[in-house]
């Protein structure tokens, strides 16, 4: 069936912009150029507020509605197909060309465009070429002589390395064995590089050092050796291998663990000696402060327990707690109140300060029954009295006491607060007393 574009291309008529050859871009862009129409189509842009996926359901042209599935649309790796419109086809020509890698002069034929006529082949710059030395007569005989190799040896192995592009696998199975003596492989490289060193060293310009390729043609016979042996190995042979491998894997890993634990080990070390460093350290501030403190508390601390705790002065660590056990010198009596003190207080039994508030408390529970004792003898002293005093308001007289008394009730007044209610000083001291009050009872009627 026939276009209007074939009408026009039989009748000789200028058409439009498909009417000229199909080019490159046309094959490659297609997909451009109709993207661009199709987004020149669109009549509204998306609006505030609407999200490009809830836009993106939404279409204004004629095409089919869009999927909603996603799928891969992308060209990728595929195969592009060429999508060929009314444009003409570019003419193809069959002509003769040469390949530059050639020297035998040889015209070949392959089918080629009708622009690209004239140009070299394409595939001539991917022939590269090693650029083999050249050396002349008086260069071998004075550089380049060697006893095992004769210079006619020399320039078949040159000839060969030129023509086959130092493929020296390729040059040994060329290699003339009848006529020369047997080479391996290694022979023909050794003898190649050594003249190319040799040679570079000669032609290199005074005050240079030119880099020389050395060749060691022991350890890659060495190493053919290995790969021999390597690939001729028997199945058993394998299987012990890999079994020594995996052992000295093991061994591997048990050294590293043992490097961790003692590493670790040494770290726990150096904290204990840093941490007993800075206790020394602290230890010997202490002591150098002990002197200063114990001066400025003695007035704070009243020595008044009862209770001597012994001293340990024994060397090595000891525990706080053997110091909370109350020496055996302690009574029944005392150890029953400390724990009853204890109990309401809601502490741990033995605690050290609790000693001196139990001695604290005794003392001052003797204080106060002195001191009433006292007050009614002053009171009694008050009462006795019958004259020389001052009048009270019932017309009676008030007597005051005289100063010995005062001085009586002064001396009576110290109170020994480290000794027991039943102490024998306190027991003097009442019976004194007493017997003083007696006697100036006595004296006075």
């Amino acid at each position: 069936m026939t276009t209007g574009a074939d009408v026009r291309d039989i009748l000789e008529l200028t058409g439009g912009e498909n009417d000229g050859p199909i080019t490159k871009k046309d094959l490659i862009n297609s997909d451009k150029k109709k993207s661009k129409k199709t987004t020149e189509t669109l009549t509204f842009k998306r609006p505030e507020g609407m999200h490009r996926e809830v836009y993106a359901l939404l279409y204004s042209d004629k095409k089919d509605a869009p999927p909603l599935l996603p799928s891969d649309t992308t060209q990728g790796y595929r195969t592009v197909k060429a999508k060929l419109g009314c444009k003409k086809v570019r003419p193809w020509k069959w002509m003769p060309f040469t390949n530059p890698a050639r020297r035998d002069g040889a015209i070949f034929h392959h089918w080629r465009r009708v622009a690209e006529e004239g140009k070299d082949y394409p595939f001539a710059r991917f022939n590269k070429t090693v650029q083999v030395p050249v050396y002349s007569e008086q260069e071998y005989q004075v550089h380049l002589h060697d006893d095992g190799w004769t210079k006619a040896e020399t320039d078949h192995l040159f000839d060969l390395c030129k023509r086959f592009d130092l493929r020296f696998v390729v040059v040994h199975d060329r290699y003339d064995h009848q006529q020369y003596r047997k080479r391996s492989v290694e022979d023909l490289k050794e003898r190649y590089y050594s003249i190319c060193g040799k040679l570079t060293k000669v032609r290199a310009p005074s005050g240079t050092d030119p880099k020389i390729y050395i060749f060691d043609a022991g350890h890659e016979r060495r190493r053919k050796e290995q790969l021999e042996k390597l690939f001729n190995r028997t199945p058993e042979q394998v299987a012990e291998e890999e079994y020594l491998i995996q052992e000295l894997r093991k061994i591997e890993n048990r050294k590293k663990e043992r490097e961790k634990k003692a590493q670790d080990l040494q770290k726990l070390i150096k904290a204990a000696d840093t941490t007993t460093e800075l206790r020394r350290a602290e230890k010997r501030v202490s002591k150098k402060k002990l002197p200063q403190k114990r001066e400025t508390e003695k007035p704070a601390v009243p020595e008044t327990a009862g209770i001597k705790f012994p001293d340990f002065k024994s060397a090595g660590v000891t525990l706080r707690s053997q110091r909370m056990k109350l020496p055996s010198s302690v009574g029944q009596k005392k150890i029953k109140a400390i724990e009853q003190i204890l109990m309401e207080q809601g502490v741990d039994l033995n605690p050290i300060d609790l000693v001196l508030l139990y001695e604290l408390k005794q003392a001052h529970s003797n204080c106060e029954y002195e001191q009433q004792m006292l007050r009614h003898r002053y009171e009694a002293l008050l009462k006795a009295s019958g004259g020389g005093g001052a009048s009270l308001p019932g017309g009676e007289a008030q007597a005051w006491p005289s100063a010995d008394d005062i001085k009586v009730e002064a001396k009576e007044q110290i109170i020994d607060v480290v000794g027991a209610p039943l102490t024998p000083n306190s027991r003097k001291r009442r019976e004194s007393a007493s017997s003083s009050s007696s006697v100036k009872k006595v004296k006075k009627p």
